[in-house]
């Protein structure tokens, strides 16, 4: 018999769905609250456009390339090109309990928000029409494959049993490594490291904090596909990480002056990334474990990025890819089937082989993600420019490359 529909997991992940797209708006002000004024709706912009963009994109060919026929182990074939083939009936291999219509939306919201992560790394000085050639190549040549590896049916990690209930390598580990690269190819805002660049609006990003929290109960629990007691384990994994780390960073903050009201929103978000990947697997208090590492480790790579002089603008490197990669390594740590009996048990539950899987899902996503983006970045610098000039950079690229104004 075919897959039956059922209609609590349908209507739990047509919830869901909706959370995780109001993440790229949450992600929007988290970003733009952290510019300067004069850049603050370019940097709105730059996280919107994705939910365009990628929604044309992802029904043409992205979800055909992630969660097509596997050719290889390497990328999805073109069964699904323009949602061929997808529709009402459950799917046999994705979210058999739901329309497969609603499994392919649910992931193109983690589609959307992947690329726009990257976007913190270079604001206030990325060129627009580079921009969206590179967000197009990036979510086609380095999304769709990572994400097919991963999750598609076949696809050469999944085949070797590695855990990401919700995207550590896919999303986090991914976007923080690129927007490293990115950061390296394009080089500092002008005058950076010479005098302040201060936040045009704290408030923003707490609020984009608090909605990115919200959000992330989709993006997590919701990757359950069903509405199930492993659903609600991940809700429960995510808030603790997500509280944890920002009580951690907050103390941070506090030992190094006062508690900071910044600190204490990305010390949250740093614990939601890093719990990402093991939130189905891990009990909470292996969730409060991984915050609290989480929190440490970004902190301090936020220090050594300064240090280094790299003006890799927001730290999605250090708080998505650093926080990430540890949720990663603490998936293959502390994951238990007595949490989730279709994952694993981990190195501290007798199972030493899914560390090592971790370890080598964590580098491989890191390598080719930095490699492939770095040459793409280097490769449209040369060709079309990567960032726009120092007079248009000095004005703002609200009005240069928007011709508006965020407050008159």
């Amino acid at each position: 018999m075919p897959p039956a529909i059922n209609a609590g997991d349908t209507a739990w992940v047509l919830v869901c769905c909706s959370l995780v797209l109001l993440m790229t708006p949450a992600l929007a002000f988290f970003y733009g609250g952290m510019v300067r004024k004069k850049n603050l709706l370019s940097t709105l912009t730059l996280s919107y456009v994705f939910m365009a963009l990628i929604g044309v994109q992802w029904i043409l060919f992205g979800y055909s390339l992630s969660f097509g026929k596997s050719i290889g182990g390497f990328i999805g074939g073109l069964n699904f090109l323009g949602f061929m083939g997808v529709g009402a009936a459950p799917s046999p291999d994705y979210g058999t309990t739901i329309p497969q219509t609603v499994f392919a939306a649910f992931q193109m919201m983690f589609a959307v928000i992947t690329p726009a992560l990257i976007t913190g790394a270079f604001v206030e000085r990325v060129r627009f029409k580079t921009f969206l050639l590179f967000a197009l190549l990036w979510a086609t040549l380095v999304y769709d494959p990572l994400c097919h590896w991963v999750w598609g049916k076949g696809g050469w990690l999944a085949e070797m049993g590695v855990l990401d209930f919700a995207g550590g390598t896919v999303v986090h580990i991914a976007a923080g490594f690129s927007a490293l690269a990115f950061a390296m190819a394009i080089g500092p805002r002008k005058g950076y490291g010479s005098f302040p660049m201060e936040p045009t609006n704290i408030p923003y990003t707490v609020l984009g904090a608090g909605l990115l929290w919200v959000g992330w109960f989709g993006f997590n629990a919701g990757s359950a596909l069903t509405a199930s007691g492993v659903a609600g384990n991940a809700l429960l994994t995510t808030n603790t990480s997500g509280a944890t780390a920002g009580l951690v960073w907050m103390v941070l903050s506090w030992l190094d002056g006062r508690p900071s009201t910044l600190g204490l929103a990305t010390g949250m978000v740093v614990g939601l990334a890093a719990v990402t990947p093991a939130s189905g697997y891990v009990t909470p208090l292996a969730a409060m474990v991984i915050g609290a590492v989480a929190a440490p480790l970004s902190y301090y790579a936020i220090r050594m990025r300064q240090n280094r002089g790299l003006d890799e603008s927001l730290d999605v490197w250090a708080c998505h890819g650093m926080a990430s990669t540890w949720g990663t390594l603490a998936t293959g740590l502390f994951a238990t089937v007595e949490v989730n009996a279709s994952g694993g048990n981990g190195l501290f539950y007798g199972n030493p082989g899914q560390f090592g899987v971790q370890l080598l899902a964590a580098i491989v996503t890191m390598v080719f993600a930095f490699v492939v983006t770095y040459v793409l970045a280097k490769l449209l610098d040369w060709s079309i420019g990567l960032r726009v000039n120092h007079m248009e950079e000095e004005v703002g690229l609200d009005i240069s490359s928007h011709g508006e104004r965020a407050y008159s």
